[in-house]
């Protein structure tokens, strides 16, 4: 497993490469230290292309947002998992609008391999921070930029426990695109409940109340007494509906329209 890491801390490059080569995690293809040498680094060659791309928010010239939205752009099937100390709720909408897999908060480095590897088995992780920021009450002033969160701290506490079940990809049928997922999320994040409410028919919202709760699709079939396969059928027909591409960004959404 190939990896790539972009993040304008040097030292935070070396860190990251160090561990996760020792560890026998991934083998690092390279490092960059902002937007514009990542996407050049990216494409510079088809063995240049890592299997994950770790990558910041906040960096110099173009960041890592910006970055990632190029190269998905530009290979829809490009693994990026977000690692940053910035927890901002906008921040984090605005990456999984992208069809990022993952977003982390640099407080753990012992968290990264386990979620490279989920990633690599097709999951999307959140850590822990990450979901509280989305659960939590809304911050006043809440605009990119914001407050940082603390600094890698070895032996922290890992990836949220809820992140293998609420994250799982639900990919059949989907027909919806990030750029569309882009303005629909925004728009109906910007209204209340009712957005969504009409949307969804009423068993649809019990489904999507329950994928935000982090269940798999079999305790949530089990929870409603359907079959797996219709779980996964309704959840496909509400991504196509509000335009997402996974349960992530449908539990961020209902999350945030019913806080």
């Amino acid at each position: 497993m190939s990896i790539a890491i972009v993040d304008d801390d040097p030292i935070v490059c070396q860190s990251l490469a160090t561990i996760l080569t020792t560890t026998g995690a991934a083998e690092v293809l390279w490092t960059a230290h902002d937007g514009e040498t990542a996407v050049g680094r990216y494409f510079e060659t088809p063995s240049s292309r890592p299997d994950v791309l770790l990558i910041d928010i906040q960096m110099p010239g173009k960041d890592g947002l910006a970055a990632a939205k190029e190269i998905l752009r530009k290979d829809s099937a490009a693994r990026i998992l977000f690692l940053t100390t910035f927890a901002d709720r906008s921040y984090i909408a605005q990456a999984m609008a992208l069809g990022a897999k993952g977003y982390l908060i640099k407080q753990d480095v012992a968290a990264v391999g386990p979620a490279i590897q989920a990633v690599m088995a097709g999951q999307v992780v959140m850590g822990a921070e990450v979901l509280g920021k989305l659960t939590g009450p809304a911050e006043v002033g809440g605009e990119p930029g914001g407050r940082p969160s603390t600094g890698f701290r070895p032996g922290a506490s890992g990836l949220s426990d809820v992140s293998g079940h609420l994250d799982n990809r639900d990919n059949h049928g989907i027909s919806g695109n990030r750029t569309g997922y882009g303005s629909t999320i925004h728009g109906l994040m910007a209204d209340d409940a009712r957005s969504v409410e009409e949307t969804l028919n009423e068993r649809e919202r019990d489904i999507a109340a329950l994928v935000a709760e982090g269940l798999d699709n079999r305790d949530i079939a089990h929870r409603l007494y359907l079959s797996e396969g219709t779980v996964r059928n309704r959840i496909s027909a509400m991504l196509d509906k509000l335009g997402l591409t996974n349960r992530t960004q449908l539990a961020i959404l209902w999350i945030n329209t019913h806080r």
